[in-house]
């Protein structure tokens, strides 16, 4: 898993750090582990040229002492100051290694002819934006197409949310140091930053903000079959989904369940829609009888004993409740082995906030649904989070595409998170499997595939995960 802090955190760690070992200490590791991660990305770099972009905080230090190294190994390095100051002893060992200052109007000229940027404008103390002057540089190296290395992380990119619309540098290379921050793991921030190198510099960390979780954490709890199983022992899922409005929903929840493994599917909805999923599916059971869980509300629309339906499962059955079914939710008293699964829209309705607000800080709002419901939550969307009452830290399913930001993809991921809840998972690893399936599948089948098309790609990629398991 890779964790992620707040700001708070990291810093608390770097004064503790610089108290043991000085600051010196910590910035000449982080431009050492910087300097490293260029001459990779120059892939040899005796002759390449780098422009420093330098603001007056220990970004531009760090990125000064790690231009002292690249001077070392023959790289061209030049360097353009973008405020008054700059880190005084960094730019003292820069020009005695032969680094050369450029002004704005020099550092533009020469943009189009360099290897790489260096972005070391600003760091996690600084506020999101750029000036005017900077922004315009980092429109033309994105422009000409100059990859950019961001020191920390992209200069005028907030680090953690809310994350604003204000000018930024996009990185194909952030160097960060001491723990990842949550602009690197959270959308629309993480695209901003390209690829992201972890720098270790000492510093003692304390519980993350998040977790994400990685394909060796999805091969690792997704459930296998045994040579003795049967399917009861595989799970039975029961979905009480779609209407003769929405018959669609109750189509796509049946094949999110049915390709992700289910050891047997039961369709609870109305006899005209169940008899439609079991034209589509005749392995499913149009019948009431056993099951390990349920998935409810996909496609339900008005449904007016949807407050019934809901408090009839309280006995303890692992539960699905998406879509119209969140309407249905009692007012207080919930379970964690309840699984809510709401896009932003439906997440702001139960907190009785503007979507924006959950849009600011999906992290805070997820924790707080958590907190105010009692169940599990799963927040849907280009990040997907999850958040357990009583726990503070929220996990993160494996980003995935946007291809998957169609029409019903949820309805798909409800049905698999029903599976593997009847398999034995728990509320929190079954929305995280099942959120990462589906995102693993987007990945491995790019490109504009309905959501059953790739409920179909399910069984191949899950092939694939007990194999990298093994």
């Amino acid at each position: 898993m890779l964790a992620g802090y707040r700001v708070a955190a990291i810093r608390a760690a770097e004064e503790t750090a610089f108290a043991v070992v000085g600051p010196d200490a910590l910035m000449q590791r982080a431009a050492a582990g910087l300097a490293a991660a260029i001459l990779r990305r120059l892939d040899g770099a005796y002759g390449a040229r780098a422009l420093l972009v330098l603001g007056s905080g220990n970004n531009g230090g760090d990125a000064l002492y790690a231009g002292v190294r690249l001077l070392r190994r023959g790289v061209a390095v030049s360097a353009w100051r973008v405020g008054e100051r700059v880190h005084e002893a960094g730019w003292a060992a820069f020009v005695a290694a032969g680094g050369r200052e450029l002004d704005a109007a020099e550092a533009l000229g020469v943009l189009p002819r360099q290897d790489l940027v260096v972005d070391g404008v600003a760091g996690i103390g600084s506020r999101p934006g750029l000036a005017p002057e900077v922004a315009a540089f980092a429109s033309a190296c994105a422009d000409l197409g100059v990859p950019v290395v961001a020191v920390d992380l992209p200069s005028g990119l907030a680090p953690e949310p809310p994350f604003s619309d204000e000018p930024h540098f996009r990185a194909d290379l952030t160097v960060t140091f001491g723990g990842l921050k949550l602009c690197q793991l959270l959308e629309p921030a993480r695209s901003v930053c390209g690829i992201v190198e972890l720098v270790d510099i000492g510093l003692e960390l304390g519980d993350p903000a998040v977790l994400q979780w990685e394909i060796d954490d999805l091969a690792e709890h997704w459930p296998v079959p045994g040579p003795d199983a049967d399917k009861y022992s595989r799970g039975v899922v029961g979905l009480d989904t779609g209407s003769a409005d929405f018959p669609g929903a109750a189509m796509l929840g049946t094949a999110g369940a049915v390709h992700a493994g289910a050891g047997m599917v039961r369709h609870l909805g109305t006899g005209e829609v169940a008899a439609k999923v079991v034209e589509r599916f005749p392995n499913v059971v149009p019948a009431k009888g056993r099951v390990q869980s349920l998935v409810l509300g996909s496609g339900w629309g008005e449904r007016r004993d949807g407050s019934a339906v809901v408090k009839a499962v309280e006995s303890g059955l692992p539960v699905v409740v998406d879509a119209d079914a969140l309407r249905h939710l009692p007012g207080t008293g919930g379970r964690p082995g309840v699984l809510l699964t709401p896009h932003a829209g439906e997440l702001a309705w139960l907190l009785g906030c503007e979507r924006t607000e959950v849009a600011a800080d999906p992290v805070a709002a997820v924790l707080r649904a958590a907190a105010k419901t009692g169940c599990t939550v799963l927040l849907k969307g280009a990040t997907q989070y999850v958040a357990v009452p009583g726990s503070e830290v929220v996990r993160l399913a494996v980003p995935g595409p946007a291809w998957t930001a169609q029409a019903g993809s949820g309805d798909t991921l409800a049905g698999i998170c029903g599976t593997l809840l009847a398999a034995g998972l728990d509320t929190a690893d079954a929305a995280l499997a099942a959120a990462s399936v589906q995102a693993l599948a987007a990945s491995e089948h790019p490109g504009p595939l309905p959501p059953q098309e790739l409920a179909e790609r399910l069984p191949a990629v899950i092939a694939g995960l007990v194999a990298h398991a093994d």
